[in-house]
């Protein structure tokens, strides 16, 4: 009987007598009810009643990793296995974090739909032509989205403004760093870009201001635009770089050297360096040119530094035919990060998982998945089960358990373990808690994926009740005989007793009231007993003090004279 209390400790604590009874009658509902929660969860029920051997819980495929209540930098994916898998998420950080100190503009166009694209550092307003379209994580080059601009040659004239204006970003308050007027000094502006063909005068970026700076006592026009000329980027900066005394600017041009391939991710930083006055120009990580704001030209010489002119916006894709994403502006000069994923890559841990009762023996902890990489939009995956998850890149996946009897605190350490390999039991107890470390390849382009756990464990049940049990009514007694409990931890068995069926609450015996301890032997004399009265019986089988299985069926006997 498994009640809120041991019968074991009925024996010897009467009080409790009323409150179990209630219990027995609503263990059936309970039970039923147990086994439901765990079909509807998706999590293998810790054993049923009467189960011998080994257990399987399973964790992910199906069950789409609920039970993985922490990640930090992983998160789930489709199209990689039938199930939804755990990789590495290529995100700049989690959802609803703070930006960095330095992020003075953060379009990463994860939102899901262009009138939902926003800048997630707060300072400008985002308005998107109904023109654009969105990609999803399969296709962007980081994060879970990039923007489609469409191919201008094919747009109609309805779409003409919609196709020069595609995508406006305008300061909405004086913390923008393009605020109206406002002294910049040191800023970089990256983004990644997917052409599709980079046709001559495709404009991927543009700012559009009226100059702070008058000349010939006209207000001129300040410009910074990135346009595609022969594969490459081109860079010009009109009236933005002025000088310290606020009276005359300069401008300057800076282009790439290597050729932007057409349908392939692209990486594009410019930067501005206020003290020595270095515009750099960086694809993919690396410098292609750099030229100086300063009155020489070169290196030393009084440096001309940016103003905001008014009424500025930036204006992304005009005449672009392709997809861009993670468009950033800092307030200073970061070294590029040209991975698709972090290099301190990602971690997961479960919550704690109730194998039941008992101190349970892990045996071994199974695992599949590999890693897997998108290239020119193809998935390329590879898919392994147990073994070491670490591939001749060095994508890795690293697994780790602890177990506990408390589900609030966890007294033992980490344990690593190698999925698929015997733990032959080492590891016991009630809770037990995963946790999975991800790390990409060296390139950072490829990354671990998981696609589901199994913990194999043998359950410290309470051993099976015992079969064939018979009553023989004599004078004053009854005679039990049963046959063993199969199980091999059986200690002993427990005999229930009473004048009502279901109700063993009987004190009449001259071996002591209900349960009596029969030991290890499996028959009992039962004397004492009252002549005329009917008797109801029940045997369980015991492996330890307060770990008692379940009832054998109920046998009736009325001694008589």
């Amino acid at each position: 009987m498994r009640g809120e209390a041991s019968p074991l400790f009925l024996h010897f604590n009467p009080f409790f007598a009323d409150i179990i009874s209630e219990s027995m009658n609503r263990k059936l509902c309970f039970l039923a009810l147990f086994s439901l929660i765990f079909a509807v969860s998706g999590i293998a029920a810790p054993g049923s009643l009467y189960a011998v051997g080994e257990k399987t819980m399973r964790l992910g495929a199906g069950s789409l990793w609920q039970m993985a209540n922490y990640k930090a930098g992983v998160t789930e994916a489709n199209l990689v296995r039938p199930a939804s898998v755990l990789v590495l998420s290529s995100a700049a950080g989690p959802s609803g974090s703070s930006p960095a100190p330095s992020l003075d503009l953060s379009l990463s166009f994860d939102e899901g739909q262009p009138t939902l694209f926003r800048d997630s550092a707060g300072h400008y307003q985002v308005t998107a032509s109904s023109i654009l379209a969105v990609v999803d994580e399969h296709y962007a080059r980081m994060g879970f989205g990039a923007v489609v601009f469409p191919d201008s040659a094919r747009s109609g004239e309805a779409d003409r403004v919609k196709t020069n204006n595609p995508l406006v970003v305008k300061a909405q308050n004086r913390a923008a760093l393009f605020a109206p007027n406002n002294r910049i000094y040191d800023f970089s502006m990256e983004f990644w870009m997917y052409p599709l063909n980079l046709e001559n005068g495709e404009q991927i970026v543009q700012w559009i201001s009226t100059s702070p700076i008058k000349k010939a006592g006209a207000n001129a026009t300040q410009r910074i635009l990135c346009v595609s000329s022969k594969n490459r980027l081109h860079w010009s900066f009109t009236n933005f770089f002025v000088s310290p005394d606020d009276t005359s600017s300069i401008n300057i041009e800076i282009g790439g050297y290597a050729p932007v391939v057409p349908k392939t991710w692209s990486h594009h930083l410019i930067r501005f360096d206020s003290i020595t006055g270095m515009v750099e120009y960086l694809v993919n990580g690396k410098t292609e040119s750099i030229e100086y704001t300063t009155s020489t030209g070169r290196e030393g010489g009084e440096v001309y530094t940016p103003i905001a002119g008014e009424g500025g916006s930036f204006i992304l894709g005009s005449g672009f035919s392709g997809l861009l994403d993670e468009f950033k502006i800092y307030h200073n000069h970061p070294a590029p990060v040209v991975q698709k994923y972090p290099m301190r890559g990602g971690r997961i841990e479960t919550r704690a998982l109730d194998l039941g009762e008992g101190s349970n023996g892990v045996l071994k902890l199974e695992a599949s998945g590999g890693k897997v990489s998108v290239r020119d939009a193809k998935i390329n995956s590879e898919f392994r089960q147990n073994g070491r998850f670490r591939f001749p890149d060095d994508t890795e996946m690293q697994f780790f358990i602890r177990t506990s009897d408390n589900p609030y605190r966890w007294d033992n350490s980490w344990r690593s373990v190698t999925p698929g390999a015997d733990l032959n039991g080492a590891i016991q107890g009630r809770y037990v808690q995963l946790a999975v470390d991800f790390y990409p390849s060296a390139s950072g382009e490829v990354s671990p994926y998981l696609e589901e756990l199994r913990i194999i464990y043998l359950p410290d049940e309470p051993p099976l009740p015992p079969a064939q049990l018979t009553a023989i009514a004599m004078d004053g007694a009854v005679q039990l005989r049963w046959k063993n409990s199969p199980d091999q931890s059986t200690q002993g068995y427990l005999i229930y007793y009473g004048t009502s069926s279901d109700d063993y609450f009987g004190e009449d015996s001259a071996l002591g009231g209900s349960p009596i301890d029969a030991g290890k032997q499996n028959a009992i004399y039962i004397n004492g007993l009252k002549n005329g009265t009917l008797y109801y019986f029940r045997v369980a089988a015991y492996s330890h003090p307060f770990h008692i299985g379940e009832f054998s069926r109920e046998v009736r006997a009325r001694p008589l004279r």
